[in-house]
């Protein structure tokens, strides 16, 4: 079975108490669990983390992109934070591994302030999914084992 890396950036370990009306109350805990049924049901093994720091993130990028090489990783579902909007080390760490990554927010971007509409990571993501909520999570996984299955 290949596993799905889901990475969460800055913030993402404040869910269910920051910005509630954005971002609903579902914690952190209860997206790994909806992320953990996805996971069972598209046959990958869940590989679930977050950081505040942008290297850490950086570095798991590189470990997804060894993995990948080597046949075990599925794909990465990224959602960055605010990470998307400023920085150039993810998407060069993106491209430069080369991995499947699909971009993920649980607010549609789009429809927030002006400087959340660009994204560094869109450009080296396969696919991006934003405003579904955490309901985003197991709709990123679904298309992750579409990618597999070459739909």
């Amino acid at each position: 079975m290949k596993t799905a890396l889901i990475l969460n950036g800055p913030n993402l370990n404040l869910l269910g108490t920051r910005e509630p009306a954005v971002y609903g109350s579902h914690t952190l805990a209860d997206v790994e669990k909806l992320c953990a049924q996805a996971c069972a049901t598209h046959g990958f093994v869940l590989d679930f983390r977050q950081s505040n720091h942008e290297g850490e993130l950086v570095d798991w990028l590189h470990e997804a992109g060894r993995l990948q090489v080597a046949g075990t990783l599925a794909g990465v579902i990224l959602n960055a934070g605010a990470y998307t909007h400023t920085s150039v080390a993810l998407h060069d760490a993106i491209k430069g591994t080369g991995i499947t990554l699909i971009e993920l927010h649980i607010s549609n971007v789009f429809a927030r302030e002006a400087f959340r509409h660009h994204s560094y990571i869109s450009p080296a993501a396969k696919a991006v999914m934003c405003g579904f909520g955490v309901s985003g999570y197991a709709l990123a996984i679904a298309g992750l084992a579409g990618m597999q299955a070459g739909d």
